[in-house]
């Protein structure tokens, strides 16, 4: 699937916003559809058949959340990027809970969005199942042999620190709350501490420097994010 061919609806009530982004998108060769309100978003998502949804979460008839569970609940698999406000992280949680892909939050520049749009649609065209090697730079992951290795040498962690990292591989590129890796590593109801202790310690053992880690990044309030595959 090439970007020429790529439809994205933009479902965004400020025309300033709206603009931006046709402009934008349609500059990295993308096809943008355009909802100012849900009820034109609800009409256009079944009509157009988007590859893409860049969904606002504050529209004048109904709650972006609302919209979003709505389109899961209906089967709609195509990725959704959240734009949001910068200090809303409680929004952004919820909406990544409820099957978003990613987000991004205003301001924002193009090229990050862009960015996020790549790794989304890159995402959802991969094969089902987990691939027997993952790598990204100088980190690689067996998922088989359940072998770690930074620069060719092999890194020894502890079971919990392993499945920290295989579940972020799954999904790398993309942000995963803290709920979601908690439920996936150790169950609904473990407490967010756990996890910040684990993730410092494996990018103790996988980071150059740790205190400005290069693979596993922070999304402040929100989880975190593993660079994206080579």
């Amino acid at each position: 699937m090439t970007s020429s061919t790529v439809k994205i609806l933009v479902v965004d009530d400020e025309p300033p916003i709206r603009k931006l982004l046709r402009v934008g998108l349609t500059a990295e060769g993308y096809v943008v559809n355009e909802a100012s309100n849900a009820a034109t978003a609800r009409q256009s998502a079944n009509e157009d058949q988007p590859d893409l949804i860049i969904l606002d979460l504050g529209l004048p008839d109904a709650s972006g959340h609302d919209l979003l569970c709505e389109w899961r609940e209906a089967g709609l698999l195509v990725p959704v990027v959240i734009l949001s406000s910068r200090t809303d992280e409680a929004g952004i949680v919820k909406a990544l809970e409820n099957g978003a892909d990613d987000y991004v939050t205003k301001p924002f520049g193009i090229h990050e969005l862009a960015a996020r749009i790549r790794v989304a649609l890159r995402h959802r065209l991969q094969q089902q199942g987990e691939k027997a090697i993952f790598q990204t730079g100088g980190l690689s992951l067996d998922l088989v042999k359940r072998i770690v290795r930074v620069d060719g040498k092999e890194i020894r962690l502890s079971p919990k620190e392993y499945d920290i990292l295989r579940v972020l591989a799954q999904y790398a590129g993309k942000v995963l709350t803290h709920q979601f890796l908690l439920k996936q590593v150790w169950g609904p109801a473990a407490d967010v501490q756990y996890l910040r202790v684990y993730v410092r310690q494996l990018r103790q053992k996988i980071e150059e420097v740790p205190d400005q880690p290069h693979y596993i990044t922070t999304e402040t309030g929100v989880g975190y994010r593993l660079r994206e595959p080579d």
